[in-house]
Parts: structure tokens; C-alpha cells; sequence
């Protein structure tokens, strides 16, 4: 009898219309006289539904248009944007991600502006960016067409905007969650995507919100911790903590050589950052005096390295 009870259940929960239901608490903000089922509740409970990964739930969603318009409808602007919404939302993106992949990102592929309107919401909560870090660097035991999406979402304007979002016009928790966005790009190599971000042109562009303004520590720090990843031949996910933990037994993964080109377009930026350290706040002055040597080092150790390469 309960086996039964669940079937139906089940067969009640997949129909279109529950879906749609399940989706309008994830994404739709309570009224205010709401009562608590409404505000907290019902919401989570329909994330749980979702993030149960049950296959014909998750088919419902994920092949029916109209259905994921609705879910994706919450990064529309001219919502309210919680962070307890935000949060459920970005579950259910990232079970998509894993369980239904390819729908997932034909379907983003089709609405491009999911990833603008994902980069603007990026300062909302991290619940937000990671969304946008597992479209951007998932590996391929994610994606079974690893090398093509990657190299599609180089060959559109995404880096540019994420870059962007590191000017000191924007907000400290932009500049954070935006640098965090362009490390996980860095440590997924080799990819279309991280060589991108590791030209000269980038490198560039990244120093360039970095000196833009002398008083914004924030955009400082987090432009400069993005450059000082792309110097670390040890930025592969796969000898970060966790990642290493698992795998160190199975394999070796060598370290990643750092492009010459990368380190070339850093020097003149070093030398133009050491120049104006004076102009700096006094605090944001003993940060970029530090930077300069993190940098030292790391180039010294880099270019031993690559040396001693080529020796052996």
C-alpha cells in the first residue's frame, strides 16, 4: 500500500502543472501577509522535491521550455532577489547542471542573457556565483562536450563582464564573489576559457581596475589575487585540498606551466603598481607593497622552474 501511495505520488508530482507549481515558490517572492507554510515551507520543500534528483521530475522541468523560462525568470531584474530564494534557486540550477546537463546548457546556449543577468546578480549572495561557477568551470565529467563549451563561452563576452565586475565602482562582496568566479576559471585548465583569462590582454585589463582607484582596497586585493592564481603552476582543481585528497593515491598531475606570455604582460603592471604605491591610503599602500613582492617571488620561482625544465 505504500508503495502504491508513493507511484501516485510520484506520477502527481512529475505532471506539468505540479512542476509549475513546485517552481512559482522557488522563484516568487511571499506577500507580505503571507503566513509561514507560504514563506518558508512550501519553498523549501519544493527545493527538496527538486534537488532529490528524481529523474522524471527533473525531465519534466528540463525539456519543457516554458518551464524553464519560468525557473530562470528569477534573474530577471526587475525581481526581488532574497537571499533565501536565491539560494533554492541556485540548488535546483546546480542539480540541473549535474543530473541534465545537456538540456541545461542547450537551453542556455539559446538564452545567452542567463549568464549577463547571472554576472549582474553576482554581489546578491554566493548562492548566485556559484551557479555562475558551475557553468563556467565544470570539468569534463560535467560536460560530454567538454572542449566545445568552453570554447563557446570564450568566444562570447562572459570573461569580459566577470572582468568588469572587478572596477571599484562596484561593491566589496561584486569584487569578491567576481574574483572567485575568474580563480575557479583559472584552476580548470586547460581550457578555452582560462587561456582567455590568462592573455595579455586580460592581464591588462584585470591591472587595470586594480590601479584604477587608489582608495578602493577591495578591488585591489581581489584583481590581484585573480593574477597572482594565474602564476601558480599548481592552479589545477585537481591539486586543490579536497580534489588532492582523493586523487593523490590514482594519479600524478604535473604542475601546469605558466605561459611566458602571462608572466611578460604582468611585469610592466608590477613596475606601474610599485610606482604609485605612494598614492596609495596608507593601508591600501601596505597591501599593493606586499603584492609587489608576492609577485617577486612567485615569478622567481616560476621562471627556477621553468628552467629547470627545460634542463631535465
Amino acid at each position: 500500500m505504500k508503495y502504491l501511495l508513493n507511484l501516485l505520488t510520484l506520477k502527481s508530482l512529475r505532471d506539468r502543472s505540479q512542476v509549475e507549481q513546485l517552481l512559482q515558490y522557488i522563484i516568487e517572492e511571499p506577500l507580505e501577509d503571507a503566513d509561514n507554510k507560504r514563506s518558508f515551507k512550501f519553498p523549501f520543500i519544493a527545493c527538496e522535491i527538486f534537488t532529490c534528483e528524481i529523474d522524471v521530475i527533473l525531465r519534466t522541468l528540463a525539456e519543457e521550455g516554458e518551464l524553464m523560462n519560468l525557473l530562470f525568470s528569477f534573474l530577471e531584474p526587475n525581481r526581488p532577489h532574497s537571499a533565501l530564494l536565491a539560494g533554492y534557486f541556485s540548488k535546483v540550477v546546480v542539480c540541473l547542471m549535474l543530473r541534465k546537463t545537456v538540456p541545461l546548457m542547450n537551453y542556455v546556449q539559446v538564452h545567452q542573457d542567463v549568464f549577463c543577468q547571472l554576472v549582474d546578480l553576482i554581489g546578491i549572495t554566493s548562492t548566485i556565483m556559484e551557479v555562475l561557477v558551475w557553468l563556467v568551470a565544470a570539468d569534463d565529467h560535467v560536460y560530454p562536450n567538454f572542449s566545445d563549451v568552453m570554447q563557446w563561452l570564450a568566444d562570447s563576452n562572459l570573461l569580459e563582464m566577470i572582468v568588469d565586475k572587478l572596477s571599484p565602482s562596484c561593491a566589496p562582496e561584486v569584487h569578491a564573489n567576481a574574483a572567485e568566479t575568474l580563480c575557479a576559471i583559472t584552476r580548470n585548465v586547460p581550457s578555452a576559457l582560462a587561456t582567455k583569462l590568462s592573455s595579455p590582454s586580460f592581464v591588462a585589463r584585470i591591472f587595470g581596475h586594480a590601479l584604477e582607484d587608489s582608495h578602493s582596497k577591495s578591488g585591489l586585493v581581489n584583481s590581484l589575487s585573480v593574477c597572482i592564481l594565474l602564476l601558480d603552476p599548481k592552479r589545477s582543481a585537481i591539486n586543490s585540498p579536497l580534489m588532492y585528497s582523493f586523487l593523490n593515491q590514482l594519479m600524478y598531475e604535473p604542475p601546469i606551466p605558466v605561459n611566458s606570455e602571462t608572466i611578460n604582460a604582468m611585469l610592466p603592471q608590477l613596475d606601474k603598481m610599485s610606482r604609485r604605491t605612494y598614492e596609495y591610503d596608507e593601508d591600501v599602500s601596505a597591501i599593493a607593497t606586499s603584492v609587489v613582492i608576492v609577485y617577486c617571488i612567485n615569478i622567481f620561482i616560476i621562471l627556477t622552474f621553468n628552467i629547470f625544465v627545460k634542463i631535465i
